[in-house]
């Protein structure tokens, strides 16, 4: 029998340093093997606001935020203090059989905050949860069978919300998947519309950005998406588990199109990143039509979906929004990313293009036009697709503590998903660090044998291990 678990303060004080060597024998060793070869392979100890903190103290700008988890910032005190308040209380949480105040106040709030079509939520505990039951609720809805996604889509890697997932690096290996889940490209609402007008489409489900590289939709695309489902009794699902709740400077995403869905995926950001939530915003037509009898009234739930801490985090997460300005502090700090680095793409031949919506942003590399250096880029293209965008990640963790990632198997496409409470100096700093990555970068032959030199270095502490 293994040993009592001690006290959490114990542990933490016992066995720090431990967690890489705990992750390679017990959870996922492939991942450790990533974080040692990319570099990133810290004794992370302390979150504060938009920053990570190692062992030794170091302060390091946090880009992924948890992918877009923490967008309030870590160890945020407000919802700390709402998480202690309801332990405190020792609510009646997750009755069953019953229902508590919590989860029905949360649910009021997201639908006060959300297009007039929006009238109930379906409680989850994730993103990928909220679309599962996107999917359910869509086919019981309209008693069609088909759902239609977009290519390079990402929605959640169950199997179900995998099946709806435009990566095939995620989807091999796992099939077979959902039957009758078919792919349109983004971007084009001619092609949306021949697979519509066949009459057996139960749900369009798209993400108002792509987050996988940050693809924005062209202009007049999702409002005809939305206008081409409504013409066919086709059910219009916006994902916004990454987008929502004020990354893009609204509230949900779809408000920069004015869109009005019947269904919306929420999750990430909705607790503050401290509880695993999801829920899924839905119509009183789809409502309605799936809970339509009391025999009925059970048929779709979550065994921990709808609990008290998770309603208590997402209360104060929303509270600290509005309190914080936080949206619009997403926009104008996002304008300001913006106007710093959309120069990069004509200061730099590899920079092909930035682009972004509040603090959502993204810079795209490509091959340099001729010469030595374009020999270069192809050489490790042809190696492995999408490496050339460590040259911006790896020396932004390594020379700047900048925690960045690259936004897609094969793409290169770096990522930034900064919390919202990051200081304007930070942005400016991001720039800068950015702009000193890129101008190294442009000496093709010599960064690429400094990458390949770090990844090296790396690759050989992971198979030490």
């Amino acid at each position: 029998m293994p040993d009592t678990p001690p006290p959490i303060s114990q542990i933490l004080e016992q066995r720090s340093g431990q967690a890489l060597s705990l992750n390679d024998r017990y959870l996922n060793r492939q991942l450790g093997r990533i974080v040692r070869t990319l570099g990133f392979d810290r004794d992370w100890r302390h979150g504060e606001g938009a920053h990570l903190i190692d062992a030794t103290g170091e302060r390091y700008l946090d880009l992924l935020s948890g992918y877009g988890m923490f967008a309030v910032g870590r160890s945020h005190p407000t919802v700390v203090e709402a998480l202690r308040e309801t332990l405190d209380a020792q609510t009646a949480s997750l009755p069953q059989l019953g229902v508590t105040l919590l989860p029905g106040v949360l649910a009021e709030q997201l639908v006060a905050r959300s297009p007039a079509r929006i009238a109930a939520m379906v409680t989850a505990n994730s993103g990928t949860e909220s679309v599962e039951a996107a999917i359910k609720l869509a086919r019981a809805t309209t008693g069609r069978p088909r759902i239609l996604y977009a290519e390079h889509a990402f929605h959640g890697l169950t199997l179900g919300s995998l099946s709806l997932n435009g990566n095939a690096e995620f989807r091999d290996g796992f099939g077979p998947l959902l039957d009758d889940c078919v792919a349109v490209p983004f971007g084009d609402v001619q092609a949306l519309r021949r697979e519509l007008d066949r009459g057996d489409v139960a749900a369009f489900v798209v993400e108002p950005i792509q987050g996988k590289g940050v693809n924005l939709p062209p202009p007049g695309y999702l409002e005809g998406a939305q206008a081409a489902c409504r013409a066919t009794g086709t059910l219009f699902v916006c994902d916004e588990v990454q987008t929502g709740i004020g990354r893009t400077g609204r509230f949900f995403a779809l408000e920069h199109w004015g869109l009005d869905p019947d269904m919306i995926c929420v999750a990430k950001a909705l607790s503050g990143g401290f509880v695993p939530i999801g829920g899924l915003l839905v119509s009183s037509h789809v409502r309605d039509r799936v809970f339509d009898g009391m025999e009925r009234g059970v048929r779709h739930g979550s065994t921990f979906g709808g609990n008290d801490l998770a309603a208590a985090a997402a209360l104060a997460t929303l509270r600290v929004i509005d309190e914080e300005g936080l949206i619009e502090r997403a926009e104008r700090l996002g304008g300001l990313l913006l106007e710093l680095t959309r120069p990069l793409v004509e200061r730099y031949e590899i920079v092909c293009d930035v682009r972004g919506m509040g603090l959502m942003w993204a810079i795209e590399l490509s091959a340099p036009g001729v010469g030595r250096n374009r020999a270069v880029w192809n050489t490790v293209e042809r190696r492995q697709p999408g490496l050339a965008a460590q040259l911006i990640t790896v020396p932004l963790f390594k020379r700047h503590h900048i925690f960045s990632q690259v936004a897609g198997h094969g793409l290169n496409v770096v990522k930034a998903l900064p919390a919202l409470v990051v200081e304007e100096q930070e942005i400016h700093r991001f720039a800068e660090a950015l702009d000193d990555v890129l101008s190294r970068a442009e000496r093709l032959p010599r960064a690429m044998a400094g990458l390949m030199w770090d990844l090296a270095r790396g690759g050989m502490r992971a198979r030490v291990r």
